[in-house]
C-alpha cells in the first residue's frame, strides 16, 4: 500500500475526533453504526493507536491494506498483512497501527454486548515501537 488510495474501501476524514489517542494521522470511515459498528481505520506510516482495553464486546480487525502491528501488553507485536484476522477478545488490553514505511488499513468490527465499551490508555513509546 504507497498510499491511502490502495484500499478497496474509502479512508473517509482525517480521525480528529479521537486524534488524542493516536500518535500520527490516521482516518475514519463509519461503514456502518447499527445493528454493529464496522469502520475502516486507515492509518498514515507510523500512526499507531494508543494501547486500550474493549471492555465487554471485544473487536475484530479484518486487515486490508499495507502492513502494521498488533500487540497485546506483555507479548510480542504481530506483523500484520492483507487477509489478516485478529480476534480481540474483551479486557486485552493492546495496540494496533501502521509500519514505519507502510500505510495501513483494517476494518475494526465492534463486537456487540450490553455496557460494552473502550478504555483508552498511554502511547505506545517511541522507543517500544521503534524497536519493531
Amino acid at each position: 500500500m504507497k498510499d491511502r488510495e490502495d484500499q478497496i474501501f474509502e479512508s473517509g476524514e482525517k480521525n480528529d475526533a479521537f486524534a488524542q489517542y493516536f500518535v500520527g494521522q490516521s482516518y475514519l470511515n463509519m461503514l456502518t453504526t447499527s445493528p454493529v459498528g464496522v469502520a475502516n481505520v486507515t492509518f498514515e506510516p507510523a500512526c499507531r493507536n494508543n494501547w486500550h482495553i474493549h471492555h465487554k464486546g471485544g473487536q475484530i480487525l479484518l486487515v486490508t491494506a499495507g502492513k502494521g502491528y498488533y500487540q497485546e501488553w506483555g507479548k510480542p507485536a504481530q506483523e500484520l498483512h492483507p487477509g489478516d484476522v485478529v480476534n480481540i477478545p474483551p479486557e486485552v488490553k493492546h495496540w494496533h497501527g501502521a509500519a514505519k514505511d507502510s500505510w495501513f488499513s483494517h476494518l475494526a468490527i465492534e463486537v456487540p454486548a450490553d455496557g460494552a465499551s473502550n478504555e483508552w490508555c498511554e502511547a505506545l513509546s517511541d522507543e517500544e515501537y521503534n524497536a519493531l
